[in-house]
């Protein structure tokens, strides 16, 4: 268990939800500042973005994914791809500025070592790291130096590369660390989420857990706070018809907000997990539980028998446990036809 600002992460507590805007802005502030409005108005905890020089992050030379061409409709490099989608660090200045200005907690993925020194120095809260970059261990290290909370994506690691990563950042004196289960697919299909394996992670090395989700819609996410999720992330835009990799696989603001409120919905109805009555029950308690009644007309002195028992609703007196201490008794009055049987009235 940890904090990120004022919120606490971790078993006990609501789920920690990002927005993840990551570069569905497609480079321009303003529309990243449309998706902080609309993270806002959907209750997340917080909105997430990527920060990354593209020169820093991939060669000139590197293929797209399948998933980016089949998304974007046309073919190019990784490197002309992702400098369409770039934002300068005054653009980054000026979104987290609008997010502290709109009370919504601002958080971003660092690709790069210049990327991660850049959100350090302005401040930020917590440092998220891709599941791309979950064998990096030198990125690992440099960011787990700044002491603050982590929150690592786990996507197509195994549990070996998952305790690397982890060993590489507690061996810097970083605690403060959750791992996400993640299929990193856009979108993801749900033969392939094999969500109970967050909890393999969780029980595996004893951290925070949570869920990236990349699947369409909004089951899954919800599923995962059901069996336990800390923490959320899910990608959301404007518009899924916008141009870019990723807005086919992310939610509608709409959908975001519909996903927030299952999600607390479900946290509802969790409950503490003991197993008593609740005082809403009452009610139907009286009637829908049983009592014992005459099942036909008993003189005074009577020895009661079974024969002369029966169990009817409503529940408001004798519970039919206690049969055993009517029977062989002696009534002290009669006792009309379906009446209830009470002990103040055998001997």
């Amino acid at each position: 268990m940890f904090k990120i600002e004022n919120k606490i992460i971790g078993d006990g507590n609501r789920a920690f939800i990002i927005a993840e805007a990551g570069v569905n802005h497609n480079g321009d502030v303003n529309i990243a500042k449309q998706l902080v409005d609309k993270a806002i108005i959907s209750g997340v905890d917080a909105i997430k973005f990527q920060t990354f020089k593209t020169e820093k992050l991939v060669t000139g030379y590197a293929d797209m994914a399948a998933y980016q061409k089949s998304n974007i409709g046309h073919t190019s490099s990784q490197f002309n791809m992702l400098k369409k989608l770039e934002l300068s660090q005054e653009s980054f200045i000026e979104i987290q500025e609008y997010c502290k200005y709109k009370e919504i907690m601002f958080l971003s993925t660092p690709f790069d070592f210049e990327s991660a020194d850049f959100l350090e120095s302005i401040g930020m809260s917590a440092f998220k790291i891709s599941s791309g970059d979950l064998t990096n261990i030198p990125l690992l290290e440099h960011i787990a130096k700044f002491n603050k909370p982590i929150i690592l994506s786990s996507g197509m690691a195994n549990l070996s590369e998952i305790e690397e990563a982890l060993n590489a950042i507690y061996c810097l004196e970083n605690s403060e660390v959750a791992v996400l289960h993640c299929t990193s697919n856009y979108p993801a299909k749900l033969q392939s989420v094999n969500l109970n394996a967050m909890n393999t992670i969780k029980n595996a090395f004893k951290v925070v857990s949570g869920y990236s989700d990349h699947t369409k819609g909004i089951t899954v996410p919800i599923a995962a706070v059901a069996i336990g999720a800390n923490i959320i992330e899910k990608h959301f835009t404007i518009d899924k018809n916008m141009q870019g990799p990723d807005h086919k696989a992310s939610l509608n603001p709409t959908e975001l907000k519909d996903m927030v409120q299952a999600i607390r919905d479900v946290e509802m109805s969790l409950g503490n997990g003991i197993k008593r009555y609740n005082p809403s029950e009452v009610d139907t308690m009286k009637a829908a539980r049983k009592s014992v009644v005459a099942s036909r007309y008993i003189k005074k002195g009577q020895i009661i028998t079974l024969m002369d028992l029966d169990y009817k609703r409503p529940g408001t007196g004798l519970s039919p446990k206690f049969y055993v201490d009517i029977v062989g008794k002696k009534t002290n009055r009669d006792i009309k036809i379906d009446e209830q049987i009470t002990l103040n009235i055998i001997e």
